[in-house]
């Protein structure tokens, strides 16, 4: 449904980590990075997309304030990647906001996990396959 979304960061070399590593185990990686030197107001503006294949989908953009937190729900193709997307979001800045397990209150397969990021976002991973 959507070409791409961005987050925005305080402190972007937390975030960015934090991203790199959650999103090692779903195959996603940094597609591109660049300082915003147009940005008159901010000039040093630092922003990075993550995603697959050349495609930027997921953009984290360097901010001065703090915005209203966000859910977003990435998915996975397997219960041992949710795992270790929240494993690896624990082991860099990320905070627990639900370990990886089932949530049948959605529907008897929906496998998640989800964690708070340096910025305060809800992120998670989802599987929708049985076993």
């Amino acid at each position: 449904m959507f070409d791409h979304i961005s987050t925005y960061a305080t402190d972007y070399g937390a975030t960015k980590s934090f991203y790199e590593a959650v999103f090692a185990p779903l195959g996603y990686s940094v597609q591109t990075e660049f300082v915003a030197e147009w940005n008159q107001d901010f000039p040093t503006q630092r922003m990075c997309a993550f995603g697959r294949d050349g495609k930027p989908s997921y953009w984290v953009i360097e901010s001065k304030v703090r915005f209203t937190p966000r859910h977003v729900a990435f998915s996975a193709p397997s219960r041992a990647e949710v795992e270790e997307f929240h494993r690896q979001g624990m082991a860099n800045g990320g905070s627990d906001n639900g370990k990886p397990g089932l949530r049948p209150l959605y529907h008897e397969n929906y496998y998640g996990a989800f964690l708070i990021d340096p910025d305060g976002n809800n992120v998670e991973a989802v599987c929708h396959a049985p076993e």
